[in-house]
């Protein structure tokens, strides 16, 4: 999410002169280029102890859990549900919000629940309650509802085919959402909630 929050800033820029041929000027691709390389470089914990809980700054912890999650799961990712299930409610809590978020933001609620990350749906109205997202919570239930109730039509065109999946955004019952989504963070700061409730539970968390 920092990196995230980098790029659209850089890209928020106005008034700048001696573009290249991409619109950014000089001055801000070094900086983005100089974002994505510490983003990439970033330090990766196996082990996630109280210490660096602690001593992560606000804007980092986010990513510094899901990565020591993400370095949890199996690579080829076919056990992906059955490791996630094995967690506590907090580690699942907030790997699943992330992945809500990475998916809602890419593609909509149509991509969340044609991607692997459909897994989690039944959960996910519990994971966000848990850290006190209740209008994301409510939100999402919502969603959940209407994709379940208009499934057949939603899915019509989902034949595996890029171009059924693109077809399957026409008309689409869940499109209303995606808006909805967006606009939440303007009265509901999804981050920060995760971030005061990790703080406020570390230890479910640490691995030692």
């Amino acid at each position: 999410m920092g990196l995230l929050t980098v790029i659209l800033n850089l890209f928020g820029c106005s008034g700048q002169i001696n573009k290249n041929e991409n619109g950014l000027t000089k001055e801000i691709e070094e900086q983005l280029t100089q974002s994505v390389e510490a983003f990439q470089n970033r330090p990766i914990h196996k082990e996630l102890t109280e210490q660096i809980i602690d001593t992560t700054s606000d804007e980092n912890l986010l990513q510094v859990v899901f990565d020591n999650l993400s370095e949890k799961i199996p690579p080829d990712y076919e056990k992906e549900y059955e490791t996630i299930m094995g967690w506590n409610k907090s580690r699942q809590a907030i790997y699943m919000i992330w992945v809500l978020e990475a998916e809602v933001n890419n593609g909509g609620y149509n991509q969340f629940y044609f991607n692997s990350s459909g897994q989690f749906t039944t959960h996910l109205t519990e994971a966000l309650r848990l850290v006190g997202a209740n209008k994301f919570a409510e939100l999402t239930k919502r969603a959940n509802n209407t994709f379940e109730k208009e499934n057949p039509k939603i899915t019509q065109h989902q034949d595996g085919r890029l171009e059924g999946f693109s077809k399957s955004y026409d008309d689409n019952a869940l499109n209303r959402f995606d808006d909805e989504f967006y606009n939440l963070y303007k009265t509901e700061n999804l981050q920060q909630t995760q971030i005061e409730y990790i703080r406020a539970n570390k230890k479910e968390f640490i691995d030692k």
